[in-house]
């Protein structure tokens, strides 16, 4: 970041590699649309683009990147509040068939086709229950689990104490282990959901 302000412009491809899986995967499961979180995607660089020269040396830039995308989530949450929103595992109108999500896009380990197919059940049920979560409790799960904050730093970004946060992200943990039950009987995924409960 400090390289890109003084104008080295390889240097914000580099920023892009090391951030933006995990502010993709933030942004996806917040705001549970994967056309909206692309665009909410683009939006965080264009922000750091506009933004460079406020940034200071003493902030963390995942941190301060994360910051953006909270705030672009919580505008685009109020935005959509009285708006039913398509869950992440179901294909558009006219796009059945046409691909893996871009979740799903990452080389897997194996190549074990049934390993992988079950892989992708799990992540749909996974989706599905952290976008049921309460917002306050999906917020922090993903700020724990997907930008890897500590409780320290979460606490400051949504303006609550630590015991709070903590409480949030165990009510959240709880919420999903019994949903993701509720939903692997439902979809009759067997133990391959069984092994997601165990999965925060």
């Amino acid at each position: 970041m400090a390289a890109y302000q003084k104008g080295d412009l390889a240097a914000f491809g580099e920023l892009v590699a090391r951030h933006e899986k995990r502010l993709w995967n933030f942004l996806r499961r917040f705001v549970r649309d994967k056309a909206t979180a692309e665009d909410l995607l683009q939006e965080v660089f264009l922000r750091v683009v506009k933004s460079a020269v406020e940034w200071q040396p003493s902030a963390k830039v995942s941190t301060w990147l994360f910051t953006i995308a909270r705030n672009l989530c919580t505008d685009q949450a109020r935005r959509a509040e009285f708006r039913q929103t398509e869950s992440l595992d179901q294909a558009k109108a006219g796009e059945e068939g046409s691909g893996l999500r871009r979740i799903d896009r990452i080389a897997a380990n194996s190549g074990d086709a049934e390993k992988e197919a079950m892989g992708r059940e799990v992540a749909a049920l996974v989706d599905r229950a952290v976008g049921e979560l309460p917002v306050e409790q999906r917020e922090v799960f993903l700020m724990r689990e997907v930008m890897e904050m500590s409780f320290a730093e979460i606490a400051a970004q949504v303006g609550a104490n630590e015991p709070t946060v903590k409480s949030r992200m165990r009510y959240a943990l709880q919420r999903l282990r019994s949903r993701l039950g509720e939903l692997r009987e439902a979809t009759g995924a067997g133990a391959g959901a069984a092994a997601a409960e165990g999965t925060p």
